[in-house]
């Protein structure tokens, strides 16, 4: 399968869940931005600054671990458009999944998560957005 035909198969089931086809788009965008980032973050090529690691992004060497400088925040500019979009509709819910062996974003429906479960459990049952 070609990655062209991958890529609308994704946005259609995206858009069976009532989002628009711009909106379809900026989300795969935003998946394929986050899971960038979280392969940076996985081989220590970007590093938050602070004790909590919650500070501002850096380039560390991958080869020393020494900073080089300071890298975009695309991750926390990808979570504030992933936030935009997903108001405009409040039945889902979106689950962001660091691990970058695997889709860095779902969009959890009504009933993907059993009552009392841990989204962390279930949120395959969502929709990837990749």
């Amino acid at each position: 399968m070609t990655k062209t035909v991958e890529t609308l198969r994704v946005l259609e089931r995206v858009r069976a869940l009532g989002v628009s086809i711009d909106d379809a788009m900026a989300l795969r965008r935003i998946s394929m931005a986050l899971h960038r980032w979280h392969e940076h973050e996985c081989n220590g090529a970007i590093q938050r600054a602070g004790d909590a690691g919650d500070g501002a992004p850096f380039w560390h060497s991958t080869y020393d671990g020494r900073r080089i400088c300071r890298a975009p925040d695309r991750e926390r500019g990808a979570l504030r458009r992933l936030s935009v979009i997903l108001s405009r509709y409040p039945d889902l819910t979106p689950y962001v999944q660091g691990d970058p062996r695997g889709c860095a974003l779902y969009l959890i429906r009504p009933g993907d998560i059993p009552d009392g479960k841990e989204v962390e459990s279930y949120y395959s049952r969502g929709v990837a957005v990749y």
